[in-house]
């Protein structure tokens, strides 16, 4: 495996393969000094002033300690060969080995360079898997095509499962979302999405005597009895004298007693509704807000003038109420013949009824001003609606933002963005789906509360900058101490030393501090381990591998019932691809595409235990790295 980028996702990656796959790695990266390097230096800047507002703000909480940049050297030296070059050229991939390795990840954060090099790589390794970082969708997708078709070309006769995996482009943006929505949503981002679902695995704890813990859709692990915090969402650092059992049977979960349990639930939201009408994504225009509540109170003040002035009318001539009311209006608008030789009340009446229709004047221009108004705006962004609850307000709307808001919006999730720019990338989008912005500095007073943050759900702090994202969940809390808050920092070490110091200063709190690439790196390491991997999750110290494959040529697997296919400790069964073969999707955990149609999912998962598995059947599976490997060797030798 060859890992060729110049910020902290390549490194991460290389940890992600060494650590969780057990691969042997080498590294291309520039050499110190060189533009990643710069570029590294730049984020431990930016996580260095923030840090120091955090020890700041914090001191008097929990005593500061240093952690170490997460894009320092690579645990493992004798496995994660080190190769340095400027850039990836032939030469450079020549020298880590391109000609004979089976997977090559290009991560670099310029474009540009990724494609340069994945069309060297494709000529020197036809077979390689190539798996590459892109922002652009539409460019990766004719990417993918063309070095597909060139493996094509140089490999006549090609395994069509192993030219369907050669090529592979990803974004970290797109990776990392459905983990910080999950984030907001669920409060952990131990997820793996599959077919468009998001699957958390939630850790719960031990059940009470006589109790029955809840299974959610299966059970993947008992976790040690000796874990000091079964239930800590970020997992235990210890494993305690027991291993955890992952993917035990229904029985062996039914005998355990004093263990918490890690279970697979699907991410869902369950805040509260909003009104009817009141829907963020709705499209129709907000005719409650057409006109201000200064210009309503005027109308109405208005029309008791007019009501009054009618009624008057009544009393002093006597008429009937309808044509004293018509008299009236026609007063008002000015269209009356003068009440010349008419009583001395009358003509008092028309005087003043045709000073309210002045007044009506300048005040029916400002109703049309205000009402034009806001018909541009609501083709434009629109505000927080009032009596909102319940949202999550996301700041930032850069490359990470669009890609969650995108991801909240597919989940249904009410949602409020902060943006400082209004040219910002996710500007558009936020106004094509009609969720409301709040174009200002984050970090300036008003903008938070504007966003209704002490109503609010969750906040997904995704600016570039540590200091912003800090100083905003910071603000949060001392206005709302109870919301969830979720930040994006760059490195691991800095987003470590944030999460422990503000759950050490609101312990009933929900924080998570996430860094981009710790997020990302396990669906490029899954891609390049072959497309059938969705994710990892770890498990105490030990790691549970999900994957969708295709139940023909494995015996473990085919025409035994999901019963039998269980092999506790090694793999578990978890749900069936009933969607037609000839419209499965290749690559489940890559996200839905952006067509504008609306997208279900064909995995069931209430499988019934008799159920026989079939040649043509594609399963979705969890397994230990032992089991996985058990599956796949089988199926190479068959």
């Amino acid at each position: 495996m060859i890992v060729s980028g110049d910020d902290a996702l390549a490194h991460r990656l290389s940890d992600e393969l060494h650590g969780m796959y057990r691969q042997r790695v080498t590294l291309l990266v520039p050499p110190a000094g060189g533009q990643g390097a710069a570029t590294v230096g730049t984020g431990s800047a930016s996580g260095g002033r923030a840090l120091a507002l955090l020890g700041r703000v914090s001191s008097a909480v929990v005593r500061s300690e240093s952690s170490p940049s997460s894009v320092g050297s690579v645990e493992g030296a004798d496995v994660v060969r080190v190769v340095q070059a400027v850039e990836p050229d032939e030469a450079a991939l020549c020298r880590a080995g391109v000609e004979h390795a089976d997977a090559l990840a290009l991560v670099y954060e310029d474009d540009e360079t990724n494609i340069r090099a994945a069309l060297i790589a494709r000529r020197l390794n036809p077979r390689l898997r190539l798996v590459i970082r892109l922002y652009n969708r539409k460019l990766g997708q004719h990417l993918e095509q063309l070095l597909d078709q060139a493996a094509a070309v140089a490999v006549p006769g090609l395994d069509s499962s192993v030219l369907d995996s050669s090529t592979t482009v990803l974004s970290d943006a797109d990776t990392a979302a459905p983990a910080l929505a999950a984030t907001a949503v669920a409060g952990t981002s131990k997820v793996v999405q599959a077919d468009g679902l998001l699957l958390r695995a939630a850790e719960r704890p031990p059940a009470g005597e006589g109790r029955t813990a809840d299974p959610g859709l299966c059970t993947l692990a008992l976790l040690s009895s000796t874990t000091a915090d079964p239930a800590g969402a970020e997992g235990s650092e210890s494993s305690g004298a027991e291993s955890p059992r992952l993917l035990p049977d229904d029985d062996t979960v039914s005998a355990a007693t004093g263990h918490g349990t890690v279970v697979l639930e699907a991410v869902t939201h369950s805040a509260p509704a909003l009104r009817a009408g009141r829907s963020l994504g709705a499209a129709a225009l907000p005719y409650g807000e057409l006109l201000s509540r200064r210009v309503r109170w005027s109308f109405a003040g208005v029309a008791v003038a007019v009501t009054a002035l009618a009624v008057a009318s009544w009393l002093t001539t006597g008429d009937h109420p309808l044509r004293a009311a018509y008299i009236t209006l026609l007063d008002l608008f000015s269209i009356n013949d003068p009440a010349l030789g008419e009583q001395a009340d009358r003509q008092v009446l028309q005087l003043l009824t045709g000073l309210v229709g002045l007044l009506l004047l300048p005040l029916l221009v400002a109703a049309v001003l205000e009402a034009l108004g806001s018909f541009r705006s609501a083709t434009a962004l629109r505000r927080p609606p009032r009596g909102l609850t319940g949202h999550v307000v996301l700041l930032g709307l850069g490359k990470i933002g669009t890609r969650v808001l995108a991801r909240l919006n597919e989940l249904d999730i009410p949602v409020v963005c902060v943006e400082g720019d209004p040219e910002a990338r996710g500007v558009a989008l936020a106004r094509r789906l009609r969720v409301p912005v709040v174009i200002g500095d984050v970090t300036q007073e008003g903008a938070l509360e504007a966003a209704k943050i002490h109503r609010a759900h969750a906040l997904l702090a995704l600016t570039s900058s540590d200091t912003t994202n800090l100083e905003a969940a910071l603000y949060a809390r001392s206005v709302a101490s109870d919301v969830r808050v979720a930040l994006r920092l760059y490195e691991d070490g800095f987003a470590t030393a944030v999460y422990r110091t503000l759950r050490a200063a609101h312990p009933r709190a929900l924080t998570r501090s996430r860094s981009v690439s710790s997020l990302a790196a396990p669906a490029f390491a899954g891609a390049m381990m072959g497309r059938q991997i969705l994710g990892a999750i770890p498990v105490e110290r030990r790691v549970l591998l999900f994957a969708a494959l295709e139940v023909e040529g494995l015996p473990q697997l085919e025409d035994r019932t999901v019963t039998e296919a269980l092999r506790p400790g090694m793999w578990r069964v978890l749900a069936l691809d009933t969607t037609d073969p000839a419209e499965r999707r290749p690559d489940l955990a890559a996200s839905l595409p952006d067509d504008g149609r609306e997208h279900t999912t064909g995995l069931v998962f209430d499988l019934h235990p008799g159920y026989v598995l079939r040649a043509g059947d594609r399963v979705v599976l969890a397994a230990t790295r032992r089991g996985l490997a058990e599956l796949l060797r089988a199926r190479t030798l068959r």
